[in-house]
């Protein structure tokens, strides 16, 4: 294929498979682009026939020893000619030695434990609306809670605790990107959980939602709800729960949320040591 070259994608290039994700149904946030690239730059890679872009991937090392996979996309029309194939081998050579974590949707899991992954745990997208969600949370305030723009060294510690590797810059941009609502919720001085909410082509999604229990959770969820305007009380919410934290599929469950996605959590070496007790809601599918 010496027509067909891979390279790293610029800032307006990623910006093609983010919108290429919403095709696919996966539902991006709409300032992801520019909240994804600046972890990694040469982690974003898009294959180009005749100068054509015709497939992406994300390959983003964190650091020395972790790295996350996502966004790998072929456009339909050129799909089943090796194209897929070549690019993934590209994105494996970029992370290296690195154990490899990824959410694969349904119909890839197989492959991707041909390419030697291994599955951990489901993670599941729950759907409800505003009105819905506040009817069984309420709308009091809690004192608690504070407005979140930037990752203070405790938040980075805290967030360390629910992530295999620091994502100081991804936490930087994903904390004071436009349109991110972000709440933090903390006690005696003690961060015990925070959460983003941002929109997404369709409705919005909450992500990360980390709290050191169910009550916080809500707490932070009524929160990030109360901060979506009025004339979109009906748009839908998603959260997407690990399968392992039963606590967050209790509060789903209680919450009245529809099961709407699910992805297999893969990696490629181990699995990491993650508090997933303490996750109720994961950041990205894309970036982990």
């Amino acid at each position: 294929m010496s027509d067909y070259i891979i390279r790293p994608l610029t800032a307006a290039e990623v910006q093609h498979a983010v919108d290429w994700a919403g095709r696919e149904g996966w539902n991006p946030g709409v300032h992801d682009a520019e909240c994804f690239r600046p972890t990694d730059p040469d982690g974003f890679l898009g294959g180009f026939l005749d100068g054509e872009m015709i497939s992406s991937v994300s390959a983003v090392n964190y650091n020395a020893d972790f790295a996350f996979l996502g966004f790998y996309i072929v456009k339909p029309e050129f799909r089943h000619h090796g194209h897929g194939l070549e690019i993934a081998q590209h994105a494996l050579a970029h992370c290296g030695s690195r154990n490899m974590g990824l959410d694969g949707v349904v119909e890839q899991q197989e492959n991707y434990r041909k390419s030697g992954f291994t599955f951990a745990y489901n993670n599941y997208r729950f759907a409800g609306t505003k009105m819905r969600m506040l009817a069984k949370l309420g709308t009091s305030s809690n004192d608690c809670v504070a407005d979140l723009s930037s990752a203070s060294d405790e938040l980075k510690a805290y967030d360390r605790d629910m992530f295999p590797a620091a994502r100081d810059l991804f936490l930087e941009s994903w904390l004071s990107a436009y349109n991110h609502v972000s709440k933090v919720y903390s006690d005696n001085g003690r961060i015990q959980g925070y959460a983003t909410l941002r929109p997404c082509i369709t409705g919005y999604k909450v992500g990360p939602l980390f709290a050191d229990n169910t009550d916080i959770a809500r707490a932070l969820l009524a929160a990030l709800l109360t901060a979506i305007p009025e004339d979109h009380n009906e748009h839908e919410v998603f959260v997407d729960m690990p399968q392992p934290n039963t606590s967050a599929f209790a509060l789903a469950d209680a919450l009245g949320l529809d099961k709407v996605f699910e992805t297999a959590r893969m990696y490629s070496s181990h699995q990491p040591d993650i508090d997933l007790d303490r996750i109720f809601g994961v950041t990205t599918f894309e970036l982990g």
